[in-house]
């Protein structure tokens, strides 16, 4: 489930492309989607300014995609094994509000219904970077993470997160880059 184009206003291209090539590699067929709904805002990538310009998620996505996605609303947890959610700022201001309310953030409806849909059927669930603020707060349990928890020595800039998620609900976990969480496999 794609949430855009770009880091700072939509998928983070690096994680969904990763995440493609990872899965591509088992053998996995993978569909694309996004809602179809206008981002918060657009921010230009070379300067980090907001700009005046309107655009829509699905459509954002789609470069992403290559053009082969479809709207959010078309999903259906049955015909799919497993979901991914890329992590950007679009995952947290497009799917969710939770960079401008933390906590207290609502998520699209649209990515509420898929995430209960794809839990209520115990199918496996992947989150990305700021992604897991989202299951954790749809389902208000579990375990997920964002990483670490303190910003000790600087390399953790966004720790406050895990604090959100906790405020949510669910239970963070610390972990560095390069481990993942099992989160939703054993909630029930």
């Amino acid at each position: 489930v794609l949430s855009g184009c770009g880091v700072y206003d939509g998928s983070e291209i690096h994680e969904a492309s990763a995440a493609l090539v990872a899965l591509s590699r088992e053998g996995v067929q993978c569909s694309m989607f996004a809602p179809d709904i206008t981002q918060l805002h657009t921010i230009n990538h070379l300067n980090g300014q907001e700009e005046s310009v309107n655009r829509n998620v699905l459509q954002e996505s789609a470069r992403i995609a290559r053009g082969n996605i479809a709207a959010l609303n078309t999903l259906a947890a049955n015909d799919f094994d497993a979901i991914v959610f890329p992590g950007g700022f679009g995952a947290a201001k497009n799917l969710s509000t939770v960079a401008l309310k933390g906590p207290d953030c609502e998520i699209n409806n649209e990515v509420k219904r898929v995430i209960t849909d794809f839990h209520n059927l115990k199918k496996p669930m992947g989150f990305c970077c700021i992604a897991p603020t989202i299951v954790a707060k749809v389902l208000g349990k579990g375990e997920v993470t964002v990483g670490q928890s303190k910003n000790d020595d600087g390399s953790w800039p966004y720790a406050d997160t895990a604090q959100a998620i906790e405020k949510m609900g669910a239970k963070h976990v610390d972990t560095s880059v390069d481990i993942s969480c099992d989160c939703y496999y054993n909630v029930t």
